[in-house]
């Protein structure tokens, strides 16, 4: 038993990868010509199909808006009592239909037609009228649904869903969308954290650990055990880090008459510096590489934050 389950759930699996091939070759000008479309759009992208189609459609939607492209999920049913008005001019439409004759995208069909706006159907059963109605007609034919009836949408829904994931991330790449404008989207949960960037977690104002240079040693530990960062940053009369002060360092001069020594002998010149507007992943992957525990923000050369590598290790 435990073998046959084994054998139909990768049948499932070959029989989409192969919906998948056959994806592969269908992008062409006509892909190109929907991103076009999409690029040069000055409204919202919006997405309608009904039932297993709606479904994805709902998710490529929900796709392109994280990344960039701001869209919309119209149910077709719902179009036609009302929310046909959620459309402008400025708007561009993707239609997921499987069969290529859905009853319930018709009044869209006919309101795209008569306000002017641009109509891309992706669809596995292509037909003249879906041609001539359409801007763009993304056929996918030759499927092979994973059901053994062929007939509950399997195979179909993937290559939809990949294909709406393709033009979803190749706007993406085109509008040079960064990790930057992704965190702006995803403000929440770990993925959220993932993407927090330095001036969202570093320690700032009375925290900084700072000195200014030619301070005796002896209240420049005093300072440093205040602060709890285990370092100093030392500035100049400027206020420009100049250096820094680590445990390391206090160790390498214990037998030099520390305490009879000033911070612009001890400190470290030029230490590793971050900017603000770095995620703290990337932050993190500089004090590992560079095999320190802290890193002072900077910004114009001046210390405006400082990270303890313990601030990020729970980002990663």
């Amino acid at each position: 038993m435990s073998q046959q389950t084994i054998k139909i759930a990768k049948k499932v699996i070959s029989t989409e990868i192969n919906g998948l091939k056959t994806l592969l070759k269908k992008i062409d000008k006509n892909f190109v010509k929907s991103i076009n479309l999409l690029k040069s759009n000055k409204g919202k992208i919006i997405l309608t199909g009904v039932g297993k189609s709606g479904i994805i459609a709902k998710k490529v939607a929900a796709t392109l808006s994280s990344t960039g492209s701001p869209s919309q999920f119209i149910h077709s049913t719902d179009a036609s009592h009302g929310d046909l008005g959620m459309i402008n001019k400025n708007d561009i439409v993707i239609a997921f239909t499987f069969s290529g004759k859905t009853m319930e995208l018709n009044d869209i069909f006919i309101y795209l037609k008569e306000m002017n706006i641009p109509l891309i159907i992706i669809t596995a059963k292509s037909n003249k009228k879906l041609k001539k109605i359409s801007s763009v007609c993304l056929e996918v034919s030759n499927l092979k649904e994973a059901c053994p009836l062929n007939l509950a949408p399997t195979t179909s829904t993937t290559v939809m869903l990949a294909l709406g994931d393709a033009i979803a991330i190749t706007l993406m790449t085109n509008k040079r969308f960064t990790k930057k404008n992704f965190y702006s989207y995803h403000p929440g949960g770990q993925l959220g954290k993932k993407l927090l960037l330095v001036k969202n977690i570093m320690h700032f104002g009375n925290k900084l650990p700072l000195i200014k240079s030619n301070i005796p040693m002896t209240k420049a530990l005093i300072e440093m055990t205040k602060k709890r960062f285990g370092c100093l940053g030392v500035i100049s009369k400027t206020k420009r880090l100049v250096g820094i002060i680590t445990d390391g360092d206090l160790r390498r001069h214990m037998k030099n008459g520390i305490l009879e020594k000033n911070t612009s002998y001890i400190m470290t010149k030029n230490p590793k510096t971050v900017t603000e507007d770095i995620s703290g992943i990337e932050a993190l992957k500089i004090m590992e590489k560079n095999k320190i525990t802290q890193v002072f923000v900077t910004k114009n050369n001046k210390p405006i934050g400082i990270l303890h590598i313990h601030d990020c290790i729970e980002l990663d």
